[in-house]
């Protein structure tokens, strides 16, 4: 009966108060409010909304439903709303570390044409992205960074919710996202963390308006727990980088992080990094992006990234051997001359998704040498038979004609170059 009126409240459209939130959330993690009934209020807060303290009270009784982690030292950790060719936690989280703040970072698996960090860490033989808590800390505090995914002891009630709003059309509702998001981060300790909101063909918050009301409701939540927070809206019409994929994901963030290229991606690993260390440390945003950028160019991240490997069991030097493998591969070129004016990041994740690099349910199987490497970035000039990208794949070619075919679709060639633009659209603090 006390589930029902709560139901009838928000179905009103009136604010829940802070123990009704409480004590559902607590009711359902332990089974007695039943899967329909929670169902019920997740369709209630989809349509009629929350306030920021409604999503606040949603966000500490999620957090609350498991084990909460404490650290004896500066933490700060990046999250990512997902994106395509999104592989810059691998370069921001251990670049971070160099800089003197420990990254505690909980990651997650890719399902559709978002990637998860895991998956694309799991293509190093040997490296455990599942590790157990109690090691998770071993890992954090000896090499001051770990990437692994969330337990079943961290935030039990949104692994349930979760579940549910993905069946019940429910999944779109900012509310819900930022107790989703908040939950988890908060629970594992990170004293300041930072988010990158994707904006555009390749993200779940496809205009800026959108971006912007989830941005600011992740920071205003983050500050309401008492953390620190900022977050960058960063464009994803077009793939970050050159590689979609995992093991190719994996062998370009290794690039990065020797500090010998650059690009919009770097200048965004750098800006969030830096974001994260000047909120950690109480260092002004200039200072603090200099540090960052010292640290990647004298190989401080790269050596970062090395030990968290080796630390949770991977083995570079055979994933070197891996990606020399010999795959299937299809290349794609120019049929006009011009200029590069868009790459429809959408459009090059379903090739990618398609040739085996993604998953559509949790149970399918990653390919992970499965992927599209761009040849091109936007703005760059081409001709009449110039590569535009290279499709692979192992086990079967079956299926790369499709997928090249597809992808070609994603490129716009156009005779006027494009203005340059950087990736970031707006810093929310």
């Amino acid at each position: 009966m006390i589930a029902k009126l709560i139901l009838d409240k928000k179905r009103e459209g009136h604010a829940l108060g802070s123990a009704e939130i409480r004590e559902f959330i607590e009711g359902f993690t332990k089974g007695e409010i039943p899967d329909y009934q929670m169902s019920a209020l997740a369709m209630a807060i989809c349509c009629r909304g929350m306030t920021e303290r409604e999503t606040a009270d949603l966000t500490d009784a999620m957090m609350k439903s498991g084990r909460c982690l404490d650290w004896p030292f500066a933490t700060a950790d990046k999250h990512s709303t997902g994106g395509v060719g999104d592989k810059l936690s691998l370069v921001i989280q251990p670049l971070v570390a160099a800089c003197g703040v420990n990254v505690p970072s909980l990651t997650g698996r890719g399902l559709g044409i978002t990637g998860g960090t895991a998956d694309k860490l799991e293509t190093i033989p040997g490296y455990n992205a599942s590790l157990s808590l109690d090691d998770f800390q071993k890992v954090v505090a000896t090499t001051g960074v770990s990437m692994t995914v969330q337990t079943a002891e961290i935030t039990p009630a949104d692994k349930k919710l979760y579940a549910l709003r993905d069946v019940t059309g429910t999944v779109a509702s900012i509310p819900l996202i930022v107790g989703s998001i908040l939950s988890k981060k908060l629970a594992e300790g990170a004293g300041t963390l930072v988010f990158d909101v994707k904006c555009g063909l390749g993200a779940f918050m496809k205009t800026p308006e959108e971006a912007r009301a989830l941005a600011t409701a992740l920071v205003n939540g983050a500050k309401a727990a008492g953390r620190k927070a900022a977050a960058l809206v960063t464009d994803m019409n077009a793939p970050l980088g050159y590689a979609v994929g995992n093991a190719n994901e994996v062998a370009e963030a290794l690039v990065l992080l020797s500090g010998e290229r650059g690009g919009r991606d770097v200048d965004l690993c750098l800006e969030l990094a830096a974001y994260m260390v000047s909120l950690s440390l109480g260092t002004p945003i200039a200072a603090a992006r200099d540090l960052c950028r010292a640290k990647l160019e004298d190989g401080s991240a790269k050596a970062k990234f090395e030990s968290m490997v080796k630390a949770q069991g991977g083995d570079l030097a055979k994933f070197a051997a891996l990606r020399a493998k010999p795959t299937f591969k299809f290349k794609i070129q120019a049929m006009r001359s011009g200029y590069v004016t868009a790459i429809d990041a959408e459009k090059v994740a379903r090739a990618a998704l398609a040739l085996g690099a993604g998953r559509l349910t949790a149970a399918d199987r990653i390919d992970p040498l499965a992927g599209v490497t761009l040849a091109v970035q936007i703005g760059d000039k081409v001709a009449v038979g110039a590569p535009l990208a290279t499709l692979e794949k192992s086990g079967d070619p079956e299926g790369l004609e499709k997928c090249a075919a597809d992808l070609f679709k994603a490129f716009t060639i156009g005779a006027v170059p494009p203005e340059a633009k950087g990736l970031v659209l707006e810093t929310i603090t």
